[in-house]
């Protein structure tokens, strides 16, 4: 049982699977289309602000044709007029310099080629390319910086569960969809928080490297005791923390709060569970 659980585990924690599929969804439309309520207009042409900015740029400009060039300058840009995302951008780079500059030079070269990406697309296509090269960094970080990326996560579904009870059932199990791209382009600043959280949570493994076991039966068992307490029926359960889907079906409203009741509840276990079953799902989460 345990065994079963503990592989379970890389569907029990969806919401954590499902943010960042979200985000990679929404990039890889924002590159074709733009959505309702996208608000960045097409990245606006060479000023002679960019120019000025391009000697404080990390990249070697020698390494890119000139047309590319002018591109990362426009790039850049854009990046710094999306206030939202400013602060996540800024600390990559800092952090990050060599993954801050790959992925600019890779926006650059799409926007030559005359693709016109929004800003959003930088942002989603970053955490993407950054948790496949450094995620499973992210489960040793410190316990601060760990729990936050779960925190940010509940507040986004705690978002989506106000605005559409079906779209939340739907992000749970991670078909997000062009509801979900129209919601995170409407709530940048939440979006954003969410990046910053798990940049954050990544550059902490790297300097911390807190080794973390496995979550244990003892564990799984505290969860399921505590989803009980909470109201939570078997089959809310089971779909929770086994990953089955309930026959018959739940209504979308009643699975949402389940699923909210459910990292809720993982929130107030004791910290040394609580961190063990967070740093193994952010370590399936870079896996996926």
């Amino acid at each position: 049982m345990y065994l079963q659980r503990l592989l379970a585990l890389l569907t029990a924690v969806f919401v954590c699977v499902a943010l960042g599929v979200g985000l990679i969804v929404l990039s890889t439309d924002s590159a074709g289309q733009k959505t309702a309520e996208t608000a960045p207009p097409p990245v606006a042409e060479e000023s002679a602000q960019a120019s000025a900015q391009a000697s404080a740029e990390p990249a070697e400009p020698t390494a890119l044709p000139m047309e590319e060039l002018g591109a990362r300058n426009r790039v850049a840009t854009a990046i710094e007029g999306a206030q939202d995302y400013q602060k996540y951008f800024a600390r990559l780079r800092d952090v990050f310099p060599t993954d801050y500059d790959e992925a600019l030079d890779f926006f650059a070269t799409r926007l030559s080629e005359g693709r016109n990406d929004a800003v959003d697309f930088y942002v989603s296509e970053s955490v993407r390319r950054l948790r496949q090269a450094r995620g499973v960094l992210a489960a040793k970080a410190e316990g601060r910086a760990l729990e936050r990326v779960f925190n940010v996560q509940l507040d986004v579904l705690k978002a989506i569960a106000k605005a559409d009870k079906k779209l939340c059932v739907a992000f749970l199990y991670g078909a997000t969809n062009q509801d979900f791209q129209i919601f995170a382009a409407g709530r940048r600043s939440l979006i954003g928080e969410m990046a910053l959280a798990g940049l954050d949570a990544i550059a902490s493994g790297q300097s911390a490297k807190v080794e973390r076991a496995q979550p244990t039966e003892a564990d799984f068992k505290a969860l399921e005791t505590a989803l009980t307490a909470k109201k939570l029926t078997k089959p809310e359960i089971d779909a929770l923390l086994d990953g089955k889907t309930p026959n018959p079906p739940l209504d979308d409203a009643r699975m949402c709060a389940a699923g909210q009741t459910y990292f809720e509840v993982l929130r107030a276990m004791p910290e040394a569970a609580r961190l063990r079953i967070y740093g193994l799902a952010v370590e399936l989460m870079a896996r996926t």
